[in-house]
């Protein structure tokens, strides 16, 4: 029917080691996405846990966006994707992106959901 791919705390966590990488301070590459999560969030947290509380947090709620797309995917997103941008392929890859604020991209389509 459809191929549907889709792990938005992944591509989340893989945009914050960029960032890392980009700034000179490249972490570790055996840390857990968790751990990148922590990482992150700990630049602006009191503590560590405050980090990971806010780690957690972010992690709900992508992992949730995720649950929504794919239990609305044939009723509601489906047909937006082919009324907006005409794609009529089976395959769908989405992924989250920071561009001017947070969006979930599907790349074949270029459909984009600003969050």
């Amino acid at each position: 029917m459809y191929q549907i791919t889709i792990d938005l705390y992944t591509d989340w966590t893989n945009t914050v080691k960029e960032v890392f990488r980009g700034s000179g301070h490249p972490l570790p590459e055996e840390l857990s996405d968790q751990e990148v999560g922590s990482a992150y969030f700990r630049q602006t947290a009191q503590t560590d846990e405050e980090a990971l509380l806010q780690q957690q947090s972010n992690e709900e709620r992508l992992r949730g966006l995720q649950q929504t797309i794919v239990d609305n995917f044939e009723a509601v997103i489906l047909p937006d994707i082919k009324a907006r941008t005409g794609y009529q392929d089976n395959i769908f890859v989405f992924k989250w992106v920071y561009n001017n604020g947070e969006h979930i991209v599907e790349e074949h389509s270029s459909y984009r959901i600003p969050l």
